[in-house]
Parts: C-alpha cells; sequence; structure tokens
C-alpha cells in the first residue's frame, strides 16, 4: 500500500526528478508531485512524495528529515488527509446567488 509524505522547506530551483531520485534511493517512489502557484508557475516550497511500502515511507522520513537538498534543511512527515474542500465560493456562480430565478 501507498503512502503519502509531505516534503516541506523545498528550494525554489527543485525539481520533481531531485526528489525523485532522492527518495528513490530509499526506496520505490511511486508517484511525485511539486505543488506549484497556479498564476506564475513558480514552486510554493513543497511537494508529495508517495511511497510503494509503508516500511520504506518510514525509512525516508527517517533518513531525509532535515536533509539539506538544493541548500534547504527539508521536513519530511507523513501527509495529514486533505480536508473536504468547502465550495461556497467555487463554481461559476461567484456571488450572484439565486438572482436568476428571482427576477
Amino acid at each position: 500500500m501507498t503512502k503519502k509524505l509531505y516534503v516541506g522547506n523545498l528550494s525554489y530551483a527543485t525539481t520533481e526528478s531531485n526528489l525523485s531520485e532522492l527518495f528513490g534511493a530509499v526506496g520505490e517512489v511511486t508517484s511525485v508531485s511539486l505543488i506549484t502557484d497556479r498564476s506564475s508557475g513558480r514552486s510554493k516550497g513543497f511537494a508529495f512524495v508517495e511511497m510503494a511500502e509503508d516500511s520504506t515511507a518510514q525509512e525516508a522520513i527517517t533518513q531525509l528529515n532535515s536533509k539539506e537538498l538544493d541548500g534547504r534543511e527539508i521536513n519530511v512527515a507523513e501527509a495529514r488527509p486533505q480536508k473536504p474542500r468547502d465550495n461556497q465560493y467555487g463554481g461559476g456562480n461567484r456571488g450572484r446567488g439565486d438572482y436568476n430565478q428571482r427576477y
């Protein structure tokens, strides 16, 4: 079963391939997702790495937390489950409410 890890305090120069190589030295990496800003495309300084096995994920946390990568001391921890988003501001309505139905 795969285990998702949070990797924080990344340099803006860090790439998904850098992370894949680093974590791949510990165990099988199933995916790497570097989080970027939608408008600028620039890294937000964190990523998620999925490891194939729980045991290798735990080993990656032990070995890589506080390790230097691209001049920064990275943070590695088990990722928390994503909270469901409240779509109160989402969608195409953009705050018009039920205006069209009322008038």
